[in-house]
């Protein structure tokens, strides 16, 4: 997934009101771009770190630049663009990169499914597969030795999804949880039994109804994230 056309870079001044987040360009000269990223978003937006973001082109957009990548203190890459996660599981599906998912199988993308009127991030069928549910989830807060944690705040959201898996498997599915880390300091993902306790249980209650838990690492530069790699995923707390 190269950046097209590529990026620009400044210092971030502060990020706030969820959606936005000022900066300074190396000229002086001050910007706020629109921030997709719904989350707490700690330990990625810290002011003077150094990100990077794109420029639609738009003029009609009272916020035409998005913010896209962040460096840290550590020298870890970190994409907050969370609506690039989906893309990225789909191509590291389509690149083999993570076996129990057939890398031939017809993906559809935003398919209602579920008693709690939801849509299932990606769906996996064709060739006579199961159909496979897929919901997918950015993780960027690290914690102590290269562990990554999932959510970075109390998500009723997400415990819906991971109910709404738990009904796909009843009905004879496959299932499946896929954190998408593009965070290049993380080298295993725990769900954050310190942040969201229940979110942790029902990450239990769900490998044990049958749902599998996967992770998908990404390298990540200036000029793209590139999914690498299956990470280990410790359900335990």
């Amino acid at each position: 997934m190269e950046f097209s056309p590529p990026l620009y870079s400044a210092t971030l001044i502060k990020r706030y009101k969820r959606f936005l987040a000022d900066i300074q360009g190396d000229d002086g000269s001050e910007m706020t771009l629109h921030c997709p990223n719904t989350g707490a978003m700690t330990s990625c937006a810290e002011p003077g770190w150094r990100v990077w973001y794109s420029d639609s082109g738009n003029p009609k957009r009272k916020y035409p630049c998005t913010w896209e990548l962040v460096q840290n203190d550590q020298g870890h890459w970190i994409c907050v663009n969370t609506g690039r996660a989906n893309g990225l599981a789909e191509l590291g599906i389509r690149n083999g990169l993570l076996e129990s998912l057939a890398a031939d199988a017809d993906i559809r993308r935003e398919v209602r499914y579920g008693s709690e009127n939801s849509r299932i991030d990606l769906l996996l069928s064709g060739n006579d597969l199961i159909s496979c549910y897929i919901e997918v989830k950015s993780v960027t807060l690290l914690g102590d030795n290269g562990r990554g944690y999932f959510p970075d705040a109390v998500t009723a959201r997400g415990q819906k999804h991971l109910r709404e898996l738990m009904e796909m498997v009843q009905q004879g599915h496959r299932a499946v949880l896929l954190f998408v880390v593009p965070h290049t300091g993380i080298e295993r993902v725990s769900p954050a039994q310190h942040i969201d306790p229940e979110y942790a249980r029902l990450c239990r209650e769900a490998v044990g109804a049958g749902v599998e838990f996967l992770a998908l690492g990404c390298d990540i530069d200036a000029n793209g994230i590139r999914p690498i790699r299956a990470l280990p995923v410790d359900l335990l707390p």
